[in-house]
């Protein structure tokens, strides 16, 4: 295990936080740190066919040992952590069979992981946690999955004994801005299907997510002296407060789990003639994720008829539900679920409530359900991965390259 805490630790130390104000690709320079460096370690660990594109997309193959066909699987992760939370600096540490009390991330600023707040650390009692220092990130989202595809990948290599088809790895860029599979190219990675390493806690399985769209609301109307409004002032910033009111106050992500959908207002500003109200729908049943954006067009109608044309509504989808793109090749699926039960993981199988490249891959052609990677609270200080939940997910990486070769 000492080896996948290493790797780990390499990874996350590089800083590749990515920018949803670029325009390039990769949104940032940094990125490409990383990314080079995997692609020198996918040759030396003895992949086949390592390639890296303009957007710094990375392709590797490691070949059959088999004298038959068999479908062609892949395995992907991104390389880029999120822009919510510093990423520069990593300073990962390592604690060693946990007591299951208090793990103090920075004693002078007086920052604490406890399982009091943080219940999921129960179940990790006597293992290995890898935390951050509580100033930065630790990128468990997703160099985790990153550590676990190479490791395995490594294993096969080291023991053609194991007998496997054709297996395909991809690293991406961009994934947190929602980029990742902008520029992945399907047809040159060649899969059948692959699975996307970069769920949470170990044995989590998901074939699910939102369908997903964005919304901005434009409000222009007419500042006057206030001593002097009665009748004249129009306030673009109560207008954007009604049209929020209007949404169902119940229907809001702290309010929703599992499959319930929701509308989050995530950004407001303005001034009495101009505001800005952006948010995000989201709702796992494609019905009702219609009938959500109809009711927000149908709340700009209305207040358009008082307002004379005052508000511009702009909805854009950004994905949905793979769902329906799984179930018509659902053994994917029930080959990672039994590599689970095999190597000793109760699954996971719950809807995913935000998205994942899997979802644009699987509408772009390739079926790619999510596999845990084993990390917790990403995206922020509190963030960790127990080393023996990487471990597991090698094996269940290894398993499924088995499974395929013994099912096809």
């Amino acid at each position: 295990m000492q080896d996948i805490i290493t790797r780990f630790i390499d990874y996350v130390k590089i800083d590749t936080q990515s920018d949803p104000t670029s325009n390039s690709t990769p949104s940032t320079k940094k990125q490409w740190d990383l990314a080079n460096k995997l692609v020198t370690e996918l040759k030396e660990i003895g992949m086949a066919d390592v390639t890296i594109d303009e957007n710094a997309y990375i392709m590797a193959t490691l070949p059959s040992n088999l004298d038959y066909e068999i479908p062609t699987i892949g395995f992907i992760a991104h390389f880029d952590t999120s822009p919510d939370f510093s990423g520069t600096h990593v300073n990962p540490q390592i604690i060693h069979k946990y007591d299951g009390k208090d793990i103090v991330l920075n004693k002078e600023k007086g920052i604490i992981l406890s399982p009091d707040y943080f219940d999921d650390l129960n179940q990790y009692k006597g293992q290995t946690i890898i935390t951050t220092d509580g100033t930065t990130l630790l990128g468990a989202d997703d160099k985790a999955g990153i550590t676990e595809i190479i490791t395995a990948m490594e294993y096969l290599i080291n023991h053609p004994e194991i007998k496997h088809g054709t297996i395909k790895v991809g690293f991406t860029p961009d994934e947190e801005i929602g980029r990742g599979a902008h520029h992945f190219d399907v047809k040159s990675f060649g899969a059948d299907w692959a699975y996307t390493m970069d769920g949470s806690q170990i044995g989590e399985l998901e074939y699910e997510n939102f369908n997903a769209a964005s919304a901005k609301i434009s409000v222009t109307r007419k500042s006057v002296h206030p001593g002097y409004a009665k009748n004249k002032m129009v306030n673009a910033l109560l207008i954007a407060n009604k049209i929020i009111s209007m949404l169902p106050e119940a229907e809001v992500p702290e309010k929703t789990s599992g499959r319930e959908g929701f509308f989050h207002v995530h950004h407001i500003q303005g001034e009495i003639e101009q505001a800005e109200v952006e948010l995000i729908i989201r709702d796992h049943s494609k019905s009702r994720f219609e009938e959500r954006k109809q009711m927000l067009q149908d709340i700009v109608s209305q207040l358009n008829a008082v307002h004379k044309d005052a508000i511009v509504l702009e909805i854009k989808d950004q994905y949905f539900n793979m769902k329906e793109k799984i179930e018509p090749v659902f053994h994917i699926v029930e080959i990672a679920k039994e590599a689970m039960e095999s190597v000793g993981i109760t699954p996971i199988i719950k809807p995913i409530r935000g998205g994942t490249d899997g979802s644009q891959l699987s509408f772009m052609g390739l079926p790619c359900p999510n596999i845990f990677a084993g990390g917790h609270n990403f995206h922020g200080k509190y963030e960790y991965v127990p080393a023996e939940s990487m471990a597991k997910a090698v094996e269940v990486i290894i398993k499924i390259c088995e499974l395929t070769a013994t099912k096809s």
